[in-house]
């Protein structure tokens, strides 16, 4: 990374645009295997009625359709209990036309979360999150699924030519769902990257970020990244996706990421929009991990390598 870019208005990493690429070849993954029979399946269930995880199922069930994909939207009342909830999950697991299963995250609070998510059969856990799937993760093994959210940050990253050996990564937050397999996949042999995972707890956040070439925000918190956190001509991935009040929108709410964009960006030599960045981004590695799913169940065995051989 070069100081230099900085005085360069910076690239925005459009996730909105390459997700519509990736969607394009699954789209034309799946017609090849309607042809020989296979409808990729895709089960989303939905406990509750959290109005963010309505719109994040929604939008699931509308791209499956757009591809080709058969999907079954499961919604179920938040006065669910688990054992009826694990009951769902292991019908789930024994229908052969479901290749795919995913419990939207966040449950209601009465719901163990971990415990469903050891429930759904490895095989199908399209988000990725299942201990096997994890350990695939670290052993690099490309039979597992990467979680969906940090494959799309490395597929922008790659996608748009910026390089990650040898640069130093830094990672804010260490949550299963993005943080710990994110680091993971930036030290792979894929990615060759130095990592730092900062947290809470860390000493002087700002001066590790200021180490960064690459720096990933993943915290939750509106706008903390702020300019001064910024090395001049670093990466600088927004997965935050926070609703702040908004009289002057018909919502009532505006969206804006973890990082204060209109101070960073100048700084930047890329930088991911929020919204338009990693979102799109993560739909499309779910229907990616789906397609994957399908052809495993289907052929037992590996057709086309997956994330870590032929992702870019």
């Amino acid at each position: 990374m070069h100081s230099a870019a900085a005085m360069n208005p910076p690239r925005i990493l459009d996730g909105k645009a390459l997700a519509t690429t990736v969607l394009a070849t699954c789209r034309a993954e799946a017609a090849a295997l309607h042809a020989q029979g296979i409808t990729p399946g895709l089960a989303v269930v939905l406990v509750g009625e959290d109005p963010a995880s309505q719109v994040y199922v929604a939008s699931k069930a509308r791209t499956c359709a757009e591809l080709g994909f058969y999907s079954r939207k499961i919604e179920l009342p938040a006065t669910t209990t688990q054992q009826e909830l694990l009951d769902v999950v292991c019908t789930l697991n024994a229908d052969p036309a479901i290749h795919g299963i995913l419990v939207q995250s966040p449950p209601p609070k009465h719901i163990d979360e971990a415990a469903i998510i050891r429930a759904i059969d490895p095989r199908k856990d399209v988000d990725g999150f299942h201990p096997e799937n994890v350990a695939k993760l670290v052993l690099e093994d490309p039979s597992g699924f990467v979680p969906c959210t940090p494959a799309g940050c490395i597929k922008l990253l790659d996608s748009a030519g910026l390089a990650t050996a040898g640069a130093e990564a830094v990672i804010i937050g260490r949550s299963m769902i993005v943080g710990k397999p994110l680091a993971l996949l930036l030290v792979s042999k894929h990615s060759n990257a130095t990592v730092t995972i900062a947290h809470s707890r860390s000493r002087d956040l700002p001066a590790i970020c200021r180490r960064a070439d690459i720096l990933i925000a993943a915290v939750g918190r509106p706008e903390i990244v702020k300019a001064s956190w910024i090395k001049p001509g670093a990466v600088v991935i927004d997965v935050g996706i926070n609703r702040l009040a908004d009289a002057t929108k018909k919502s009532g709410y505006r969206l804006t990421g973890d990082v204060a964009y209109d101070e960073v960006a100048p700084l930047c030599a890329a930088i991911t929009p929020v919204p338009g960045g990693v979102g799109p981004m993560t739909i499309a590695m779910l229907m990616q991990n789906t397609l994957q799913a399908a052809r495993q169940s289907e052929f037992k065995k590996i057709q086309k390598p997956n994330f870590f051989l032929d992702h870019a």
